[in-house]
């Protein structure tokens, strides 16, 4: 046989049928759901009469509509109350036995709970109906966001149909500086290959920078594949991951593990096989990096100034990055470390989970939010919250003047209470920074946990490597 990269192995064996011309029909090994992109979906079931095909490889969480404040509180916004109650009605109808409402010791972002809880593993072929799945490619397997359409397919068939996308490796040679992130990995990457990048592809991230990575940090970068363009991200599995796994719950055990383990070794892409397009980055090249405009690849390192217009080649390019700062309130030539900052927001699935908390923390322990920031931190999920405050990482941002909240998507879009007021300026460690995607005029700036926390001190961007 030829020699195949990861997804190429992980697709094979997967198609259920294909015809030349035509969508392959895939299957699914885990369909994860949460309550904004299911209720059409469970409707259509409904009115054809039809059953979730397999429950069993269901999984259902609460996350984008729930508020993040105490859970004694009740559900305020009655849009947000009637998609948790809906799914609250199809899961019990449609007997999932994976559900975990706002209040289960399980919940959280559902590309947080997938890895943690153990439900995905390499090998697998992956889906939910939210464009940043590419995040539990981490683990080796191949994770795509859905629409609602075919949220409907997945729950009654358990199969996918899909173009079969071409392969991009994206490789980060050499160690990672010290103070930069694996989030500054992956706006380093979106900016070098721009948004439209990695379209039509599935990205497979490489080198020694990303084997050096964490799971956590893993997550962090396939996570915003989709912002390069990219059809999902994924990196191979290695003993890195298997010790992930190990320690999951519903994670295979024992002699059992270890045999799944043998075969996931196999998933590596084979000596010689061909990617349709490479991408090479030094990892000495990549710093601290801080959006400044209205897409994820308008970023720049922490040291540089704000673009000018004039400077882009292209009428289109130079129009956009116009827009951008009239929208941002910036000016062309400004020091990114002169940008004031009202807000900042750790947490999403980007940026939410016990290493990136972590890692914030050890900025701020001993230190204060700046009296002009509002601060919030927002863990992604009840467990990870849990850990948190075991290993009194709460009380470290409670001392600072951080806001400790519930597991929950949050700020990361303008979907539940936690939102910017028009004008307000926010370091956020989530994935996008799109106009209004935090709040209607909100303005935000993609950053790290740690450049998020050093922000929050100095009251504006600042290098954490200067703490």
């Amino acid at each position: 046989m030829a020699a195949r990269t990861m997804f190429e192995k992980i697709w094979d064996a997967h198609v259920v049928h294909e015809e030349p011309g035509q969508p392959s029909l895939i299957y699914v090994d885990l369909h994860l759901v949460h309550e904004v992109t299911s209720p059409q979906a469970f409707d259509g079931l409904r009115m054809a009469g039809r059953k979730v095909r397999r429950p069993d490889l269901t999984v259902a969480t609460a996350d984008h509509n729930t508020p993040t404040w105490e859970l004694t509180r009740p559900i305020e916004d009655q849009i947000s109350k009637a998609q948790l109650d809906a799914l609250d009605r199809n899961a019990a109808e449609f007997e999932l036995p994976f559900y975990y409402d706002r209040f289960s010791e399980n919940q959280g972002i559902v590309h947080v709970i997938g890895p943690d809880l153990g439900y995905t593993l390499p090998g697998k072929t992956v889906v939910c109906g939210d464009s940043h799945t590419s995040t539990h490619g981490a683990l080796g397997c191949f994770a795509v966001g859905i629409g609602t359409s075919e949220v409907e397919h997945v729950l009654a068939t358990q199969t996918l149909r899909q173009f079969k996308p071409r392969t991009m490796e994206v490789r980060i040679d050499g160690e990672l500086p010290n103070g930069v992130s694996a989030k500054d990995v992956i706006l380093g990457i979106i900016g070098h290959i721009g948004v439209n990048g990695g379209t039509g592809h599935v990205i497979e991230y490489t080198g020694e920078a990303i084997r050096g990575l964490s799971m956590d940090g893993r997550m962090t970068v396939c996570n915003m594949s989709i912002e390069g363009g990219a059809r999902a991200g994924m990196i191979a599995p290695d003993d890195t991951t298997f010790d992930y796994v190990r320690t999951r719950p519903y994670a295979p055990k024992g002699a059992e593990l270890e045999a799944k383990i043998e075969e996931w070794r196999r998933l590596t892409t084979d000596s010689g096989a061909a990617y349709d397009r490479t991408v090479v980055i030094n990892a000495s090249d990549l710093a601290p990096f801080v959006t400044w405009g209205t897409k994820p690849d308008m970023v720049a390192q922490i040291t540089d100034r704000v673009p000018d217009p004039a400077s882009f080649e292209t009428t289109a390019e130079r129009e956009a990055a116009e827009r951008a700062l009239e929208y941002m309130g910036l000016e062309p030539n400004q020091r990114i470390e002169d940008i004031r900052i009202d807000r900042v927001f750790l947490g999403a699935c980007t940026n939410a989970r016990i290493d990136d908390l972590r890692a914030a923390a050890s900025v701020i322990r001993g230190r204060q939010v700046n009296s002009d920031v509002y601060a919030m931190v927002v863990p992604g999920s009840a467990r990870v919250k849990a850990e948190a405050e075991a290993e009194g990482l709460d009380q470290v941002f409670r001392d600072a003047g951080f806001d400790w909240r519930v597991a929950g998507c949050s700020m990361c879009l303008g979907m539940n209470p936690d939102i910017l007021d028009p004008g307000q300026r926010c370091a956020s460690t989530s994935n996008r920074n799109f106009e209004g995607r935090q709040g209607k005029g909100g303005r935000t700036h993609l950053v790290s946990p740690e450049m998020a926390a050093a922000a929050a001190i100095a009251g504006h961007f600042v290098d954490v490597r200067d703490f």
